[in-house]
């Protein structure tokens, strides 16, 4: 990858699609900004890029998905939808990771960080796997599939995972540590005999005393390699 990841920015709305890029531009991401499908799906083809950031309706009726795909079976992708569409959210959340409008930055610069994170062949920045620990997300049993000081991957039931809110708890009965986070992307989970959903999220406002219990908690996770 480039010393300065190359971000196609694909969405209809000018001033959406500026504020975006500068966002992006302040984290030394090259963002390349397209207004439609067609152009957008040129410039993948033309040369090389690390993330498409896409409209959702660019993305699935469009085919950006499929053309990314196409380029690179493993190339992370952002898209960006209204949550008031919940059946479009679902369809995307198998492809991609989701963030509804209104947009904050602190929330889609992290969701970019973990994409481009989960497109590399490794890891820079160590994660324990939790081999399926048993937690309680928001009243719902699910199970962290790896952790770290500062988030958390889940998997949980597809109705329950649907109805998370942007900030929930995440509790480990065995030790009695609870932490709220803030939901960063969802997506279904692969080859599952059942439907279920992966959700990755952050650790955020927590008391330091909480913060400290968590990460004794990942501590105590066997070290089994990272990915």
């Amino acid at each position: 990858m480039a010393a300065c990841p190359r971000i196609i920015v694909a969405l209809p709305n000018a001033v959406e699609s500026a504020t975006i890029a500068a966002w992006l531009a302040t984290d030394r991401f090259e963002a390349v900004r397209r207004a439609d499908a067609r152009s957008a799906a040129g410039e993948m083809h033309a040369r090389d890029f690390d993330l498409l950031v896409a409209d959702a309706t660019f993305a699935m009726r469009d085919g950006l998905v499929a053309v990314s795909r196409q380029r690179n079976p493993s190339m992370p992708i952002v898209v960006i939808g209204n949550d008031a569409e919940p059946d479009l959210r679902d369809a995307v959340s198998r492809h991609a990771m989701y963030l509804g409008r209104p947009l904050e930055r602190a929330t889609l610069l992290c969701t970019v960080m973990m994409a481009i994170m989960e497109g590399r062949p490794t890891r820079r920045s160590e994660r324990k796997i939790a081999n399926r620990f048993d937690a309680v997300v928001n009243g719902v049993p699910s199970h962290i599939i790896d952790a770290s000081y500062h988030g958390v991957r889940l998997q949980m039931s597809g109705r329950g995972a649907s109805a998370l809110p942007p900030y929930f708890s995440v509790r480990v009965p065995l030790i009695g540590v609870a932490v709220t986070v803030q939901r960063i992307w969802a997506r279904s989970a692969p080859s599952q005999a059942t439907p279920a959903l992966w959700c990755g999220a952050a650790l955020s406002a927590n008391r330091p005393a909480t913060e400290q219990r968590w990460r004794g908690f990942v501590d105590m996770l066997p070290v089994v390699g990272s990915r």
